[in-house]
Formats: C-alpha cells, sequence, structure tokens
C-alpha cells in the first residue's frame, strides 16, 4: 500500500515535468494594417473646345466694281485656269507657241507647289501669270481677311520660289464669287482683279465644238476669254484650242494683258 502510494507520486511528479516540458507556444503578432496607396489611373483630361469659326460672309448681290472684264482694246486676251497640270498645260503652251500668241496662266498654289518647271516655262515663253489662289476655294473670299491675306500671300512665295523674278500681277478669285474684302487684300499685295466676258463653260466638259461654238457666239473687241488646263481632263480644250485661235486671231487678234 505504501509503495503504490509512492508509485502514485513519482508519476504525478513525471507528469508535470512533461508537461512544462512542452515548447512554449507563441502568438503571432497581429498583422501591421497595410497603407492605402492612392490609385495611380490618370485623370481625364478637360475637354478643351474649339472656338467656332466665324460664319462665312454672304456674297454681294451684284459682282463688286472695279473688275477687269476687258482689254479696253480691240484684241482679245485668253487665260487659262487651274494649271499648272503635267498632263494639260504643256500641251497647251504648245499650241500657243505654234499659233505665235500669248495667253494669261491663272495657276493654283498647291499645283504651282508640285509642279515649278511649268511655272518656269510659262514665264520663258513670254506668258502671264496669275494668282488664282492655293487650293482653288470658292468660299475664300468669303473667309476672313486674314485669312485672305495668308492664302494669297502664300500662293505668291510659291510663285516666286519657282520662278524667282516672275511678276503676277492679277488675281482671279475661285469661281468668280468676288467680294469687297478680296479685292482689297489683293490690291494690297499688288495685284489687279481679273475676271472674264466669254466663259464657254469648259469646266462642265462639253466637246471641243461646242466650246469653240460658244467663244465664237460671245467674243467682241477686247473680250477676256477663260479656259482650263487644269482641274481636270482637259482634252476637249485642248482640242478646241486650234480652232479658237485661229478664229479669234483672225477677227480680232490676241493680245497680252497690261
Amino acid at each position: 500500500m505504501q509503495a503504490r502510494a509512492v508509485l502514485a507520486s513519482v508519476l504525478a511528479v513525471a507528469l508535470v515535468l512533461s508537461g512544462c516540458a512542452q515548447p512554449e507556444r507563441t502568438i503571432a503578432p497581429a498583422s501591421a494594417p497595410q497603407p492605402v496607396t492612392p490609385s495611380t489611373s490618370p485623370s481625364p483630361h478637360p475637354t478643351v473646345s474649339k472656338p467656332p469659326k466665324p460664319p462665312l460672309r454672304p456674297l454681294p448681290a451684284k459682282l463688286p466694281a472695279g473688275l477687269r472684264r476687258n482689254t479696253g482694246e480691240r484684241p482679245v486676251v485668253l487665260t487659262f485656269d487651274d494649271g499648272p497640270s503635267p498632263a494639260w498645260t504643256p500641251k497647251v503652251l504648245d499650241q500657243l507657241r505654234a499659233a505665235k500668241v500669248t495667253a494669261t496662266f491663272c495657276v493654283v498654289g498647291r499645283e504651282v507647289q508640285r509642279h515649278p518647271d511649268l511655272v518656269r516655262r510659262i514665264v520663258r515663253e513670254g506668258h502671264q501669270l496669275c494668282n488664282h489662289s492655293w487650293r482653288h476655294d470658292l468660299d475664300l473670299a468669303r473667309r476672313p481677311v486674314d485669312e485672305i491675306q495668308a492664302d494669297l500671300a502664300r500662293t505668291n512665295k510659291a510663285i516666286q520660289k519657282a520662278a524667282p523674278g516672275a511678276t503676277v500681277p492679277f488675281y482671279r478669285q475661285p469661281g468668280g464669287r468676288w467680294t469687297s474684302e478680296v479685292l482689297t487684300v489683293a490690291k494690297g499685295l499688288g495685284m489687279r482683279p481679273l475676271h472674264w466676258s466669254v466663259d464657254p463653260q469648259d469646266w462642265d466638259k462639253p466637246n471641243a465644238a461646242t466650246i469653240g461654238k460658244r467663244i465664237h457666239a460671245a467674243a467682241r473687241p477686247g473680250a477676256i476669254v477663260l479656259l482650263h488646263d487644269g482641274g481636270g481632263n482637259r482634252a476637249a480644250t485642248l482640242a478646241a484650242c486650234p480652232h479658237l485661235i485661229a478664229d479669234l486671231k483672225k477677227r480680232f487678234g490676241i493680245t497680252k494683258l497690261s
């Protein structure tokens, strides 16, 4: 009985000691709160609205005064618009040279920039140059004056670069849609406004016979004849030229604008 008590006491002590020998449990510290990173997504850019373009001025009810529409003498003048064109201008120049007559070429600035060699040939063969705007903008004369000024000055600069020293005594408004503002700008740049008195509407591509008949019927002493060597297919105009040049030369003579 005494031995059992001793054994029980020994077992109790052993159990206590084994419990104390267990590794000490540690409690993981709570995770520290992570700092909140502000969003890096870009904020939308504010929309910048462009100011509205100024409205176009209305065209006058009739052509303004001061346009050149007659030579002031019996001979007539031939004018060719919308070039220079590598397809048609050289052929027109060939015909004029064969007929021994001169003409006025109303050139478009961006075509001058593309084909400066043709501008030099026009000048070299004794023909006149006329500024016909940078890109044949039919509404140019209705735009703000500073836009008109920049357009005409840019075209003159291209002409001078292509043919240094060449004079540009005339300006012709695309479509003949003149305003007093474009007249003022052209005159300020040393150019006289050049219109016409005979328009066979070759821009609408009638056949050669129709072009010739229209010019024959409408021509009068001192007429300024509108034709085209650019801006599209000018085969009919080219085909009409030999006959109409001979007809006008015989009836009135053909001269250069002065």
